[in-house]
């Protein structure tokens, strides 16, 4: 009898320190994932635990539009053909695309790709703007417009020829401006875990955005919105403190080198002298293949930024085209010319026009640190601005045969 007791003693006692290591451990995140073992095994709590933007409203029909995409909002109680009826679809097309029965109640929020385009979303239709949610950085036809048509033209350009009805399309309501987000379509034997894992959000961020149930299940062939952080503009004219200059290195520049223990005091002297290594003959050239020339490039413009394209040009989706450099760098002039104007976006980020013989225009916007002035003659290589920080360490480039946009590679390449 007394060793029975003193094993249900035993038992107590260890279930009581098992829940006091748990009610420890609730001061973090939980991380389901017992991959990496317990205590310090991996865990992507941390990462996911950063601020994200709410999902975009839909207008009055539903939709959210994006220049790559649309998706439809169901409502309480909305079944697909409800859906079809609201956004002017063909709801058989609908079904097929999403995997979805017609008759099937959806749940409030849920969310439904549209596989091909409606109409845009105005303010007729309820939305806050008029066509997709796109970058800031996009509508550089609206923001800079009005300076364009302003500035003093040169003697090399023909505004003449412009046609009035240019000036007429800057009154257009203004465009929703946002980042559009992935849209993932979801595999065999993923879960709502496995992609917010994937993409490093929170999985209940990803169910609000996605209208998912209480059990957060998917099924195989459903469209989600990644949630996208939120976009905030750095304060203009912020200065770096001297101390963090000095302490930090370039991206790609390396650590400093440490003095080696051997430079702590001298060498012993050393009494032979050194004798002075012969230098090697120079190699006789197997044939005179002539003398090594600088290349030369024929394109008319030079990239404002040295880096890589990020996003390409699209008529009417985006008009120009980003190219991701590193934080600080300068950004050039692509071509001799005169500053036009400098104005700036919804965000107070700044955007340069600059105008070229043949009636042309570039446009630089995304950039900090503006070092010109509208009415300033600039040669073709000289330091007009200097990218953002950040992830907005891009430069949004476009060139334009008066005020309509054309790809830049060619004037580039």
């Amino acid at each position: 009898m007394i060793q029975r007791y003193a094993i249900r003693t035993f038992k107590l006692t260890v279930l009581a320190g098992a829940s006091a290591v748990l009610l420890a451990a609730c001061e973090r995140p939980l991380d389901v994932d017992l991959r990496g073992g317990f205590g310090d095994g991996f865990t992507t709590a941390d990462a996911a635990t950063g601020p994200l933007a709410p999902r975009p409203a839909p207008d009055n029909r539903g939709v959210i539009s994006y220049p790559n995409y649309q998706v439809a909002v169901a409502r309480q109680g909305d079944t697909l053909a409800d859906v079809a009826n609201r956004v002017g679809t063909d709801v058989s097309s609908l079904s097929r695309y999403n995997g979805i029965d017609p008759t099937i109640t959806l749940r409030k929020d849920e969310i439904i790709a549209l596989p091909t385009r409606v109409a845009e979303p105005s303010p007729a239709t309820g939305a806050s703007g008029t066509g997709p949610i796109s970058t800031a950085a996009v509508d550089i036809q609206t923001l800079a417009g009005g300076a364009i048509n302003r500035s003093p033209a040169s003697a090399g350009v023909q505004t003449s020829t412009l046609p009035p009805a240019q000036t007429v399309a800057r009154s257009n309501p203004q465009k929703q401006t946002g980042v559009e987000p992935v849209r993932h379509r979801v595999e065999r034997g993923e879960t709502a875990y496995t992609i917010a894992r994937l993409y490093a959000v929170p999985v209940a961020t990803l169910a609000e955005w996605n209208g998912l149930g209480a059990d957060f299940s998917v099924r195989e062939g459903q469209f989600l919105l990644i949630p996208v952080g939120q976009q905030s503009a750095p304060p203009r004219n912020a200065t770096v403190p001297a101390s963090a200059t000095a302490q930090t290195t370039l991206p790609g520049a390396g650590s400093p080198t440490p003095t080696p223990p051997s430079a702590a005091k001298p060498l012993p002297p050393v009494d032979a002298k050194p004798v002075p290594a012969t230098p090697p003959a120079a190699a006789k050239p197997v044939a005179d293949v002539g003398k090594t020339t600088q290349p030369t490039s024929s394109a008319r413009m030079i990239s404002p930024v040295q880096g890589s394209i990020i996003r390409a040009y699209s008529k009417g989706k985006n008009e120009g085209i980003n190219i991701k450099g590193s934080a600080g760098a300068a950004v050039k002039a692509a071509d001799g010319g005169t500053v036009a104007a400098i104005t700036q976006s919804a965000e107070g980020v700044p955007i340069i026009v600059i105008r070229h013989p043949d009636n042309l225009l570039t446009v630089y916007a995304n950039v900090s640190d503006v070092s010109v002035a509208k009415g300033d003659n600039v040669s073709k290589g000289a330091s007009i601005a200097k990218l953002r920080g950040g992830d907005d360490s891009f430069v949004h480039f476009e060139v334009r045969k008066g005020f309509d946009s054309v790809d830049p590679a060619p004037y580039l390449n």
